[in-house]
C-alpha cells in the first residue's frame, strides 16, 4: 500500500484542507506520515498569499525534487500558478486546485497504476464546498483545534489574491459546525479556534446578516468544551450582537482578532477597504469587554502610502495599544486592484516602515505584559516536558502567532487543562506563572 507524505504551507484554514484530505486517504486505506522523505508520495499543500508565502512553497517543492520524490501539489500555488508550475518543474506529477481536493484520493490511485504520466484538477473560477461527509485527520496535536466555519470570501481588497483564488463566500450550515465541534470534543479538544476568510461574515450569505452570534451561543453549550475563540473578524462586520457575545458567553476567551491594515483614510480607499472609525470601533469593544485582548494585523507600504500616511499609522498604533499585532511588508500581486497602483514603494522603505512599527508596539506589549505580574489568569496547558517544564497559552493568545506563559507547577496537570495561573514575570511577548 503507498505510503502517503504530507506537509502544509500558510494559514490554519489550509491546514484544515489537508487535514480533510488525509481523512478522504485514511478512509481509502492509506497510511499516513509527516516524514515525507519516507513517503512513496507526497502531498505539498501549498500556499500563495504573499511573495514569501509562495518562495517558501517552492523552495520545499524543489527540495523534494531532488530527493525524486513523487509529488501533488496542492492548494493556493497550484491553482494560481498550474501552467508555470507544470512547465518550471515538470517533475510534478499532479496539481490539484483549490476547489479540487475531494479528487486526491483517484489523484493516488492514478498514480498508483502508473497509467497517466500527469494529472491536472484545477477548476477555474473556483466554488468550494466544504466536504461534510469527510472525518479530518488531524496532524497537529494539542489543546486546541482549528474549526472552519465558510469558505471563500466576497470582499475585493487591494492587495489580496484569496477571492481568486478561493471564490465566492459560502457559510458552512450551522448543524454541520456543532456537530464537528462536538466531534473535536470528544476527541479531547479543549478550545475550538473558529477560522474563515472573515468570520464576523458567517451567514450573511445564508440570511443576508451575520449570525455568528447565533453560532457562538450555540457552541456555548457544547459540554466539555473549554474554551472558543474567534480569528479573522472583518471591522465593518463587528456588530454589538457579536461584540456581547464575546463579552458574556463563557466559554468564548476575551479575545477580538481585527485585521485593520491601515489607519490612514485615503490609504485605506486604495486597499478597497471600509474606511470607518477605527477608534470609536475599539474603544466600544474594550468598554464592553472586560480585559479584552485585541490583536490587529497592519501592512507597509502600500503603494502611494506617503511618509505623512505612515506617521499616521504608526501614531495610531501608539495611541491604540494593542495586545497582539503582526505587521506584512506589502507584497506585489498580479491581478491585484494595487499590482498597478503607483508609486510603489521601495522595498527598503518598506521594510523600514515595519520595523519602526514593529519596535514600537514590542515596548507597548512589554508594559502591557508588565502590567500582568501579580494577577491571575486563566491559562490552557499546551505542553508537558520530561523534565516538567510546563508550556501554556493565556485566553490573551492564540497558537502559534502570539505569546506562551512558562510554568512552574506541583499540581498534577494534563494538556488542555485549563487553570488559574499567577504570573510572576514577564517579557515582551511570553509570560512566566505558576500554577
Amino acid at each position: 500500500m503507498t505510503l502517503i507524505g504530507a506537509i502544509n504551507f500558510g494559514c490554519p484554514k489550509n491546514l484544515v484542507d489537508l487535514e480533510l484530505m488525509l481523512g478522504m486517504v485514511s478512509e481509502a486505506g492509506y497510511k499516513v506520515t509527516l516524514d515525507t522523505e519516507g513517503a512513496d508520495v507526497v502531498i505539498v499543500n501549498t500556499c500563495s498569499f504573499i511573495l514569501d508565502a509562495q518562495k517558501e512553497s517552492i523552495h520545499y517543492i524543489l527540495e523534494l525534487v531532488e530527493i525524486n520524490k513523487p509529488l501533488i501539489v496542492t492548494g493556493c500555488l497550484a491553482q494560481k500558478y498550474q501552467q508555470e508550475l507544470q512547465e518550471q518543474i515538470p517533475e510534478i506529477f499532479a496539481f490539484l486546485g483549490t476547489a479540487d481536493i475531494t479528487k486526491i484520493v483517484d489523484v493516488i490511485k492514478d498514480f498508483e497504476q502508473k497509467q497517466i504520466k500527469k494529472i491536472y484538477h484545477v477548476t477555474p473560477n473556483p466554488v468550494i464546498f466544504y466536504p461534510e461527509n469527510v472525518k479530518r485527520q488531524q496532524i497537529t496535536v494539542g489543546s486546541a483545534s482549528y474549526l472552519k466555519i465558510a469558505e471563500g470570501c466576497n470582499y475585493k481588497c487591494g492587495y489580496c489574491i484569496i477571492p481568486a483564488l478561493k471564490g465566492p463566500y459560502r457559510s458552512r450550515n450551522m448543524g454541520d459546525v456543532i456537530k464537528e465541534a462536538k466531534q473535536l470534543v470528544d476527541k479531547g479538544v479543549n478550545e475550538i479556534i473558529l477560522i474563515a476568510q472573515d468570520t464576523s461574515y458567517y451567514g450573511y450569505d445564508k440570511f443576508g446578516a451575520p449570525v455568528l452570534a447565533s453560532l457562538l451561543e450555540k457552541l456555548n453549550d457544547i459540554q466539555g468544551l473549554g474554551w472558543i475563540r474567534v480569528m479573522y473578524t472583518y471591522p465593518s462586520m463587528i456588530n454589538d450582537e457579536l461584540i456581547d457575545a464575546v463579552a458574556n458567553l463563557p466559554k468564548v476567551v476575551k479575545y477580538f482578532d481585527i485585521p485593520l491594515q491601515h489607519s490612514h483614510p485615503e490609504v485605506l480607499k486604495k486597499m478597497l477597504r471600509p474606511v470607518i472609525d477605527y477608534r470609536e470601533l475599539l474603544a466600544k469593544i474594550r468598554s464592553k469587554i472586560d480585559g479584552v485582548a485585541v490583536r490587529t494585523a497592519l501592512i507597509t507600504g502600500y503603494p502611494t502610502e506617503t511618509e505623512e500616511q505612515f506617521e499616521h499609522l504608526h501614531q495610531f498604533v501608539k495611541d491604540m495599544r494593542f495586545d497582539k499585532l503582526g505587521v506584512f511588508e506589502y507584497s506585489r500581486e498580479k491581478g491585484t486592484y494595487s499590482y498597478d497602483l503607483k508609486p510603489q514603494i521601495p522595498a527598503k522603505i518598506k521594510k523600514e516602515r515595519k520595523k519602526i512599527i514593529m519596535k514600537t508596539q514590542s515596548r507597548i506589549s512589554y508594559e502591557i505584559n508588565q502590567g500582568f505580574i501579580g494577577k491571575q489568569i486563566p491559562v490552557i496547558i499546551e505542553q508537558i516536558a520530561s523534565n516538567g517544564e510546563i508550556t501554556a497559552r493565556s485566553y490573551r493568545d492564540a497558537p502559534e502567532v502570539d505569546g506562551l506563559v512558562y510554568i512552574k507547577s506541583d499540581k498534577p496537570l494534563l494538556p488542555a487543562d485549563i487553570e488559574l495561573c499567577t504570573i510572576t514575570g514577564a517579557d515582551e511577548y511570553d509570560l512566566i506563572g505558576e500554577i
